[in-house]
């Protein structure tokens, strides 16, 4: 074919014609994934159901690069026995050299199999913890949220010391649901257990404190009349968790210089910190107003050994 006088090798009027017939039916696809896309923003206009959103997108998503995918294959490879070739070569080929992407494609669809997690959730996924705004074919994108004082020292560290966001965007690659654990903090069950705990001195009265921090657990936590009846038959057939375990209960262990009560309670996956600072603010007022004090590290001198001063100048003027 030739282009201005130029002869152009291996390109003649057949695939000049598949090559206008294959960006065509990209513009095409293209433009009724904009119109479905705004078709579903008109749909869903006023409401707040972001599942919904998520799953309309990728369905229009999948749909999209299926429709490209057999389009382009049915214009280029109109016969079988080249569709054969090409697929072998193309096939080896990606095998080498797209490995990672391969795998990452494949964990986004084991994800949307399984259920690991949708968009919404709050997980921990490849060391990164946070809530999942958006998921790709390739990468996960997440929210990142801060680590509390038990989990600082895990990588990567942040600068919050709670559950709380840090303002990161932070993406991950799908490949990781092969190699690593996914923790899910609010799919199937929407409840944290957390837990408070307070030293006291061998001379308070600690079931005084344990009444204090009771109170505070029943006034502001998740207490089991809160519940349904039908969440709690779906927690006691799906995840074998008791009605007791959902009630607050204080841990008393001993130490060497102070009592160390322990409260352990649930909340919902999101607000914790807001609760425990309720919490912390009841204990604190109640405890002062009870006499109790928060018991620290402290060391007392027994006794000591008898100790003699000698003044240089007047052992030298004795001499």
């Amino acid at each position: 074919m030739d282009f201005f006088g130029v002869r152009l090798v291996g390109f003649n009027g057949d695939n000049g014609r598949k090559l206008i017939l294959t960006v065509g039916l990209i513009v095409l696809v293209m433009v009724l994934r904009s119109l479905l896309g705004w078709l579903s923003r008109v749909v869903m206009h006023g409401r707040k159901n972001e599942t919904a959103r998520f799953w309309s997108q990728q369905v229009m998503n999948l749909v999209s690069a299926a429709l490209i995918v057999l389009g382009f294959l049915s214009i280029w490879f109109d016969d079988p026995t080249r569709l054969t070739t090409a697929a072998g070569f193309v096939t080896a080929g990606l095998a080498f050299a797209l490995q990672k992407v391969i795998t990452a494609i494949a964990g986004y669809f084991v994800i949307l199999r399984s259920g690991a997690f949708t968009v919404g959730d709050r997980i921990l996924m490849g060391g990164v913890r946070g809530d999942v705004i958006r998921l790709g074919f390739i990468q996960t994108t997440v929210m990142e949220m801060g680590q509390p004082p038990g989990e600082r020292p895990d990588d990567p560290s942040v600068w919050v010391k709670s559950r709380q966001f840090t303002g990161r965007i932070v993406t991950i690659t799908n490949d990781k649901i092969f190699d690593h654990p996914i923790f899910n903090y609010t799919s199937e069950f929407p409840y944290l257990w957390e837990e408070i705990t307070l030293p006291i001195s061998y001379k308070d009265d600690y079931r005084k404190a344990e009444k204090i921090l009771l109170d505070a657990a029943h006034k502001h936590a998740v207490r089991l009349e809160h519940i349904t009846e039908e969440s709690l038959e779906t927690m006691k057939q799906h995840f074998f968790i008791s009605p007791s375990s959902l009630e607050p209960h204080v841990f008393v262990r001993l130490t060497d210089n102070w009592i160390e009560l322990t409260m352990r309670f649930i909340v919902h996956d999101h607000g914790s910190r807001k609760i425990k600072d309720k919490m912390s603010r009841d204990i604190l007022s109640d405890l002062n107003v009870a006499g109790i004090g928060v018991a620290s590290a402290t060391y007392e001198i027994v006794g000591l050994p008898p100790i003699e001063v000698i003044d240089g100048t007047q052992a030298a003027v004795g001499r």
